[in-house]
């Protein structure tokens, strides 16, 4: 039996643990992720953080629109490489960059973590980069949907390195135009699964446009799969496994 983790478009997290791994926390300002490893790599988690938080602030003091634009916008010449990543994968998403920040620090700071622990989960307000040997489920809330509890993903550790973000219209602190309880976009790039949650959420009104957010997620070169959740209608499209 699995134990499972939840996704959840919230800041803090209630996890059932896995008892096969050691789960910490790692808060630095914004920054609140919710890890899990063989070991306890919490100072490691802490200093990774500080390696691609620093630059990126810094970036932001000297180009504040990078911050503050809802629409894409190029890095400038020699910005730091997450910089660029994340302005890349707005490009693709037609989202303010921002929109990849927490998908792109899950990531960043999984795969250094990954250097000290062949097993690593790093969840951060709701993205989550995962690395695993075994079958994981993870359950997904969806705020006042009757899917929420009821249903997970089933995550093989063959398709994993993965990243798995989510975004809500109900839920949680994130700016979303749309109205879906829950969109989960599953990538081997967090960052554009974290851009592309924001996009396919924010064409998301009612259960209506559940096809058309598919149909946005298919256009969308470098996209494993997507499930969106509006009330009691649930559309998937790609490689998503759902149990229940």
């Amino acid at each position: 039996m699995c134990e499972a983790l939840i996704l959840q478009p919230r800041i803090y997290r209630d996890w059932v643990k896995d008892k096969d791994l050691i789960s910490f926390r790692v808060v630095e300002k914004e920054t609140d992720l919710h890890i899990r490893a063989r070991v306890d790599l919490r100072e490691e988690a802490r200093q990774s953080i500080l390696k691609y938080r620093r630059p990126l602030e810094n970036y932001i003091r000297e180009n504040p629109s990078f911050h503050s634009s809802l629409k894409p916008l190029p890095a400038i010449k020699d910005a730091p490489q997450m910089v660029v990543d994340m302005a890349q994968a707005a490009e693709k998403a037609g989202v303010g960059p921002m929109a990849t920040v927490a998908g792109a620090i899950a990531q960043l700071v999984g795969e250094d973590l990954l250097k000290c622990s062949p097993e690593v989960i790093v969840e951060n307000g709701g993205d989550i980069f995962l690395k695993t040997s075994r079958r994981r489920l993870i359950g997904i809330y969806a705020g006042r949907s009757v899917l929420t509890g009821k249903i997970a993903l089933q995550i093989e550790p063959e398709d994993t390195p993965l990243g798995i973000c989510c975004s809500s219209g109900k839920v949680g602190h994130s700016l979303s135009f749309g109205r879906a309880d829950a969109v989960i976009v599953l990538s081997p790039c967090a960052t554009l699964a974290d851009a592309a949650a924001t996009a396919i959420g924010n064409l998301i009104k009612s259960g209506g446009d559940i096809s058309k957010g598919i149909e946005f997620a298919k256009n969308l070169e470098g996209l494993e799969g997507v499930a969106i959740i509006e009330g009691d209608k649930m559309g998937i499209w790609g490689e998503v496994k759902i149990c229940r």
